[in-house]
């Protein structure tokens, strides 16, 4: 996540005592048999993690890059702003345990999509939200979840236009190893970077109460 908030909270690679500018890992396989991903871009992947890990029939959140076409894009290069990529979470999932579909769900309660480039105090093209389909199955799904949020008013006026990119997915590179598990590695600054941004504010205006709060 870019942290607007220089001044009170370092950046994340020195939040974690590791260097900046080291380049993401291998992209991840094909999940094993049986099992399947979805991935999603809400902006700071730090704060994705959270609600899906809390998810039965969910058995791995991976913080990430996708949608650019540059190969091994390391956090600096992605936050920059100039790869294509945006701030991603993969989720790895028993679809015998948890539909795509619910996982839809979670994923609407996390993000403002009514902003075009950005999620609360994270600005750029690389903070959009977006869903990255894989396969015809969920790209039905997503744009049926798109429809349905959108006609809720639950952001807003009916048919008030919302942001979230709904397109194929392209490869996924996990980010570096002090991104993942953020908020279980630094929860005093994850709590803290989470607050000021005020995604849990806006999560509880919209929905009552903060969804990564909530019992799954």
């Amino acid at each position: 996540a870019f942290l607007g908030l220089a001044v009170a909270l370092p950046a994340a690679g020195a939040a974690a005592g590791r260097p900046g500018p080291a380049l993401a890992q291998e992209p991840l396989p094909e999940p094993p048999r049986g099992l399947e991903v979805a991935t999603f871009a809400g902006g700071c992947f730090w704060c994705m993690e959270p609600p899906f890990d809390k998810v039965e029939g969910v058995l791995a959140t991976t913080s990430g890059y996708s949608g650019g076409d540059e190969a091994s894009p390391s956090y600096r290069q992605v936050s920059s702003g100039t790869t294509g990529h945006a701030e991603s979470l993969q989720v790895l999932y028993d679809p015998r345990e948890v539909s795509y579909e619910q996982l839809l769900d979670v994923y609407w309660h996390q993000i403002d999509p009514t902003v075009k480039d950005s999620q609360f105090c994270d600005f750029g093209h690389q903070y959009r939200t977006a869903i990255f389909y894989h396969g015809d199955a969920q790209k039905e799904a997503a744009l049926r979840s798109f429809e349905r949020y959108q006609q809720s008013g639950a952001f807003g006026p009916r048919k008030r236009r919302l942001f979230v990119e709904v397109e194929a997915a392209k490869p996924f590179w996990p980010a570096e190893d002090y991104h993942q598990d953020y908020y279980k590695k630094n929860p005093l600054l994850y709590k803290y970077y989470r607050f000021r941004c005020g995604r849990d504010q806006y999560l509880e205006r919209v929905w009552g109460n903060p969804r990564d709060e909530l019992e799954m």
